[in-house]
């Protein structure tokens, strides 16, 4: 889960940057000034943004893939329970 949401926030901020690249194109001339007195501040943004978008991704991920987990677990453990088509293996485990 949290590595599918790394991995989609990597791709959504490379799209980005990519996308910011073409629009800014008229800015490489200054590149070296900007990037002399605003590298602290643009490093800071990009992870403040990061940050922010790998927590609303791994939110959307769990909203969406863990739905109704608590109940699904709660089934397996009473079939564990009751020994029924489950494993006897994991049934004998559980009574311990």
């Amino acid at each position: 889960m949290v590595r599918s949401s790394a991995f989609i926030c990597a791709l959504i901020l490379a799209a980005c940057a990519m996308w910011l690249l073409g629009e800014l194109s008229f800015l490489a001339p200054y590149r070296k000034v900007i990037l002399a007195t605003h590298t602290k501040a643009i490093v800071i943004f990009v992870g403040l943004v990061s940050l922010n978008l790998f927590g609303a991704v791994l939110a959307l991920n769990r909203r969406l893939f863990l739905r109704d987990t608590g109940r699904k677990l709660a089934h397996v453990e009473k079939q564990l329970r009751t020994g029924s088509s489950i494993s006897e293996e994991l049934t004998e485990r559980l009574e311990e």
